[in-house]
């Protein structure tokens, strides 16, 4: 229930002289509040008012306390009554919180015009940065990037820098999936604790410590990758509720922009959920917090210093901050860290149901009996849904319990339930039906293979490809193969003279002239007598057929 206050008039030295004598008021400044409802009595004068965050306004004047009222949601009054301080809460007092940032900016300048600086403001940003500081890292990479070339990856030299957060104490380190790349060598620079550093003066902060960093893991999909550092006792940030993000909620961003080690802006949340692909299953945070090369990887967090995202990117002509930037939210960031510490790899469930969001025009054209929801576009032969029952043009009402309002969220809870069996209804004609399907790991995701390479030994030179041997970690992500044993290549490096079109990712070495190659030694072994210009047989399977390929040694 809300509690309506009136506010009155200030107090000043003049009237604490008059009706106010008998309090004997120890306060020349305030604000007398004249309830209409609550637990503030008549009389009341007012001298601070405590938001939900970390923020406490100072109360001096009806004008500043207005503004305080208005922007932001204020839990509890500290008051002046009968010459005692009391504090009173105020639960869900009237407050339409557009933004703290807005009345940070507002306050400040309601307090300058009336001679009275809320430094307290500006202390609660600052304890808020050095509680969150320590645990952001700066990234340096150097290894491989992966582009696609009709649908297989092609590798090309990269370096690169950005940032990172610490999630784990004992040096488990989130940051984006393109900072690292197929990065061969990782480096993270930590801060120092503040024990740790020397004494100074000096408003310069000594340089961190740098340290190997193990990749672990990484994700393409959602460009999330995650890093393991032989580091213990770290500070390290939990991941807050993205779900709970609202528009115009204040956001601080942290990274390195343009290799500035542990930089932060702050910003309003613009968009909580920013779709940038029509029915892709990923979603982003859209903020105005300035972010720019560098900052990628680097936590976006709340007032409470939790991470709701990670800086992922911008929109810009200039290739600089724009105002428009964009970070994965932080639950989709906490399902891939996870999965990847679990199986080093993220699973993802499909059914074979391709999904479609209904959309007026769509329902007119379909003659349905709504123009919301999900409907079937198509159902893959073969597949766990078509074993089921389901049909094109089913209506999909609900996901286990859950109404479904569109095809993202169909998706996103479908990929996320790999190896579960889930509970549909269903829309046939005017029949309700109830089916239960069975989901699936996706399979021949040469992504995933691909993610799963992180060091020197996966490089094949004389081939121009990466590889992996074929164990249980592989065979999962291919389709049935001839043979247990082999070597798959998960990348092709770019070559110049085009030969490297030869080999494609999830393309299975068998043999190299005949000579059996059932693992990454043996392929080696096999290669060492070849020169440079000589003609090689690569015995391969590839989509279920074996074939050679001819390919000369550079």
């Amino acid at each position: 229930m809300r509690r309506f206050v009136h506010i009155g008039g200030h107090l000043n030295r003049e009237r604490s002289t008059g009706r106010y004598s008998r309090q004997q008021p120890r306060v020349d400044c305030g604000v007398i509040f004249y309830p209409l409802h609550g637990r503030i009595r008549e009389d009341d004068v007012v001298l601070t008012a405590i938001s939900d965050g970390p923020l406490r306004y100072i109360a001096p004047n009806p004008f500043v306390l207005r503004i305080a009222l208005a922007f932001v949601s204020i839990d509890c009054f500290t008051i002046f009554r009968c010459g005692l301080l009391l504090t009173h809460g105020l639960v869900s007092l009237l407050a339409v919180n557009i933004g703290r940032v807005f009345a940070f900016f507002l306050l400040t300048f309601a307090a300058h015009a009336q001679n009275r600086p809320l430094t307290a403001i500006s202390q609660s940003f600052e304890q808020l940065v050095e509680r969150v500081s320590p645990a952001v890292v700066q990234i340096v990479a150097s290894g491989l990037a992966a582009e696609n070339a009709a649908g297989s990856p092609v590798l090309r030299p990269q370096r690169s820098s950005g940032s990172g957060v610490i999630v784990d104490p004992d040096g488990y380190v989130v940051t984006n999936a393109h900072v690292v790349g197929l990065t061969r060598h990782v480096q993270v620079l930590v801060p120092l604790p503040a024990e740790n550093r020397p004494p100074s003066k000096s408003v310069i902060k000594p340089a961190g410590k740098l340290v190997k960093a193990q990749v672990v893991g990484l994700d393409r999909e959602t460009d999330i990758a995650v890093l393991k550092i032989d580091e213990k006792r770290l500070p390290a940030l939990r991941f807050g509720d993205s779900e709970a993000l609202r528009q115009g909620q204040l956001v601080l961003a942290f990274g390195s922009p343009f290799g500035l080690e542990n930089s932060v802006t702050m910003g309003i949340v613009s968009s909580a959920a920013r779709q940038v692909r029509p029915d892709h299953p990923m979603i982003y945070i859209q903020t105005d917090a300035s972010i720019n090369p560098g900052n990628s990887g680097g936590p976006l967090v709340d007032a409470d210093g939790a991470i709701v995202g990670v800086n992922t990117f911008i929109i810009s002509n200039s290739g600089s901050n724009a105002g428009v930037g964009f970070a994965a939210p932080s639950n989709i960031v906490r399902s891939v860290y996870e999965q990847v510490r679990k199986f080093g790899r993220v699973r993802r469930g499909q059914v074979g149901v391709q999904a479609q969001t209904i959309t007026p025009e769509l329902a007119r054209a379909l003659r349905l009996e709504r123009d919301w929801g999900v409907i079937v576009g198509d159902v893959v032969p073969g597949s766990s849904a078509e074993a089921a029952g389901i049909e094109i043009k089913d209506i999909l009402l609900t996901l286990n319990g859950k109404t479904l309002e569109n095809a993202r969220q169909f998706g996103v809870n479908i990929y996320q339930r790999a190896g579960e069996t889930v509970t549909l209804e269903l829309l046939r004609g005017n029949a309700k039906l109830t089916k239960q399907v069975a989901v699936l790991e996706r399979v021949r995701d040469s992504e995933q293979i691909l993610s799963i390479v992180n060091n020197d030994s996966h490089l094949v030179s004389k081939l121009g490809v990466l590889v992996l041997n074929v164990d249980e970690k592989v065979t999962p992500l291919l389709p049935p193969l001839r043979r247990l044993s082999g070597v798959v290549v998960a990348g092709v490096m770019a070559d110049p003279a085009g030969q490297a079109d030869a080999f494609q990712s999830a393309d299975v070495i068998y043999a190299v002239n005949d000579k059996k190659t059932s693992n990454l030694a043996e392929l080696e072994a096999a290669l060492q007598s070849a020169q440079g210009g000589d003609s090689i047989a690569v015995q391969i399977e590839r989509m279920g057929q074996l074939q050679f390929l001819v390919i000369e040694i550079p």
